[in-house]
């Protein structure tokens, strides 16, 4: 044991005895929601295993998963990052890395591991099936238990045509696949439109990247002036963009009241109030959203549902809308909390809930073996796409018809529902385009 870490026994030692003995005195006449009474539980646990576990533990290790599962607890997208990670994450930021070529992955924790909150459309993980669920087990050879989400961020990318090595864990697939992702510099897709049926014209934005919302504006007039008079704003598959531009994506459709709104414990409330000047349309509007929309996608679907200018349609968003920022520790170490969080105008934290349709469709996902069949981003057919028909249903005839409630044919369990909180409308596998 090198000099350094027996300073660093001894002081943790000398730290949770005082605790402990702090923790006795002090504790017990603590009311229960007091830090002092949930140190004292932590401590003795830690004390217990270092005594009663089966062998002698690293308390290093120890320590480490429960910072990470603390912070786990609290925010899927949180990171404590060692000294060593932070110099390596500052070098990254300064040298502009997080612009160089990527997989296409958008990442958050689940379950300890790394976990995919989508892919981005044409990127290598796109071509390669990962999807919303997925999750990463090993990241070029370290796996990814415990890992911190920045530092993860950091190993995806690098210089364009080199590869990432990845084990995966997929739900209708009991083993890890490997997959050999190749770095590129990720070109997101256009907005795409057309008209549907006389009168419908459909949208779908799969990134909310600088300057879409100008090229939504601009789709939104060419479709009004080819006679559309009711919309669909798809934003399925849309994790990419920074949450104001999703209130200035809501604004092209709201012209007054509340968009939404950030707060944090240090940081004031920041409402950001529709700018008539802005909006552009008063036609009738349906907004479809999935388990893989998220950040400015679903800042805008919570507006829009809100304010009771748009029913959605799809699945429950993500939940990932917040303003991150690094904090440096005494050690040189740092965390990276959510210090603010991006509000719906009726007060819900996006990140913590996400957005729930008001006209629930629950997509099951195709049974086959075949993970690397996607093909390039393009415009859904609307007779192969069932939630899109259910929002043409809706647009036309001024209701959804509801199916029975069918079981998922992996879990069992009726529609998703308990998984979800989602009843009543059900997409069944034969629905799906093939």
């Amino acid at each position: 044991m090198n000099n350094r870490l027996r300073f660093w026994v001894v002081s943790l030692s000398t730290f949770l005895v005082a605790l402990l003995v702090g923790g006795a005195v002090v504790g017990t006449s603590a009311p229960p929601d007091e830090p002092y009474r949930h140190l004292g539980v932590y401590t003795e646990v830690l004390s217990r295993i270092k005594s009663e576990y089966v062998e002698e533990p690293d308390i290093k290790n120890v320590t480490l998963g429960a910072i990470n599962g603390m912070l786990e607890s609290i925010d899927p997208y949180s990171s404590f990052l060692n000294t060593d990670q932070y110099k390596q994450y500052q070098q990254y930021l300064k040298n502009g890395d997080g612009k160089k070529a990527a997989v296409g992955l958008i990442i958050s924790k689940k379950f300890g591991y790394v976990g995919v909150v989508d892919a981005i459309p044409g990127s290598s993980a796109f071509r390669a099936g990962l999807t919303t669920g997925d999750m990463i087990e090993t990241i070029n050879g370290v796996a990814t238990r415990d890992m911190p989400l920045a530092y993860a961020e950091i190993l995806l990318k690098g210089e364009p045509s080199t590869s990432v090595e990845m084990s995966v864990l997929r739900l209708r697939k009991p083993e890890p696949t490997k997959i050999t992702l190749t770095r590129s510099v990720l070109r997101y897709p256009t907005v795409l439109s057309r008209t549907v049926g006389s009168d419908i014209g459909l949208i779908q934005v799969q990134a909310c990247d600088p300057g879409k919302v100008k090229e939504v504006a601009a789709t939104v007039e060419q479709l009004q002036k080819q006679g559309a008079k009711k919309l669909i704003l798809d934003l399925r598959s849309n994790a990419v963009g920074d949450p104001r531009d999703g209130l200035a994506l809501a604004n092209l459709f709201i012209d007054k009241g509340l968009l939404g709104y950030l707060q944090g414990q240090k940081a004031a409330r920041e409402n950001t109030e529709a700018d008539p000047s802005k909006a552009l349309t008063k036609d009738r509007l349906v907004v479809l959203t999935n388990r893989g929309t998220a950040r400015a996608a679903e800042v805008a679907a919570a507006a829009l549902l809100d304010s009771k200018r748009a029913d959605i349609v799809g699945e429950r968003t993500y939940g990932d809308a917040a303003v991150r920022k690094p904090i440096t520790l005494d050690d040189g170490s740092a965390v990276i909390l959510s210090v603010a969080k991006y509000h719906s105008p009726s007060g819900k934290a996006i990140q913590d809930t996400g957005v729930t349709p008001n006209y629930p469709v629950i997509e099951f996902e195709p049974q086959g073996d075949d993970d690397t069949s996607l093909t390039e981003p393009q415009a859904r057919a609307a007779e192969d796409d069932a939630i899109l028909k259910k929002a043409i249903e809706l647009l036309t005839t001024g209701k959804i018809e509801t199916a029975p409630l069918a079981r998922d044919p992996q879990t069992g369990v009726p529609g998703g529902a308990a998984r979800e909180g989602m009843p009543p409308t059900v997409v069944k596998p034969e629905d799906k385009k093939k």
